[in-house]
């Protein structure tokens, strides 16, 4: 039986993932072990009385800086246990986290999420530890946590059997280059807004070819950076 896709995350919040990973798709993904989550206190890997992570950095300046020992130590002991893995880094000076590598991750069998905290992390981890970086965009957070929690809600919904409907991530936003269409549900009539009628007339070819100009529209006006000259022509 093939091994399931797992993340080890590294955190000197352990606490923080444990309401997100007993909640929604991805609680139920996890119970029928369709991947595993473990989650590592990076305290443990301290030699000090203080369970220190942190120091003064060189050169002064302001703020506290993550010491590279403990990354280091958590890597080689977790990787000891269940071998190398693919060693990721979340920080605002990474490449953006997308549809696309959510993917790419999601392919992988073994991810170390490494999370950092305060000014920032002894760039010998970044240099020497990791693979690769990612950010959540152009903000900064207080810490890693919850850029390791999106890529493994995100990767997650590409691995087989975690989505009750297969198509489901095919139809994502970013899934086909474009955000997604509008949905509606009952009642028909709310307040005065009406369901466009395309979607009641039963006429999935007219349905489709409205869903994909809605999308168009959609992404035209949200993000044109996403358009290029293939979804132009598309939409033509």
């Amino acid at each position: 039986m093939a091994a399931v896709p797992a993340f080890d995350i590294v955190t000197i919040f352990p606490g923080f993932f444990d309401g997100p990973l007993r909640a929604g798709v991805l609680a139920k993904a996890l119970e029928r072990g369709l991947l595993a989550v473990r989650v590592h206190d990076l305290r443990d890997y301290t030699d000090d009385a203080y369970r220190s992570v942190d120091d003064y950095p060189f050169g002064g300046g302001v703020g506290m800086v993550m010491k590279p020992e403990p990354f280091f130590r958590a890597v080689e002991d977790i990787e000891a246990k269940h071998g190398r893995g693919w060693r990721v880094f979340l920080t605002p000076q990474g490449r953006p986290l997308t549809h696309a590598r959510c993917g790419e991750i999601a392919a992988r069998e073994h991810v170390l999420l490494l999370c950092g905290r305060y000014k920032g992390v002894d760039e010998r981890v970044r240099a020497s530890l990791v693979d690769e970086e990612i950010s959540l965009g152009d903000f900064v957070t207080s810490g890693g946590e919850v850029a390791a929690l999106a890529a493994v809600e995100a990767a997650s919904r590409f691995i087989p059997g975690v989505l009750g409907d297969e198509d489901s991530a095919a139809t994502d936003s970013f899934a086909t280059g474009c955000l997604d269409h509008p949905h509606y549900t009952r009642p028909r009539e709310f307040r005065g807004l009406a369901v466009p009628e395309i979607l009641l007339s039963g006429n999935h070819g007219a349905i489709e070819k409205w869903r994909r100009e809605q999308a168009l529209a959609r992404t035209r006006e949200v993000r044109p950076d996403l358009i290029g000259e293939e979804s132009e022509d598309d939409g033509a």
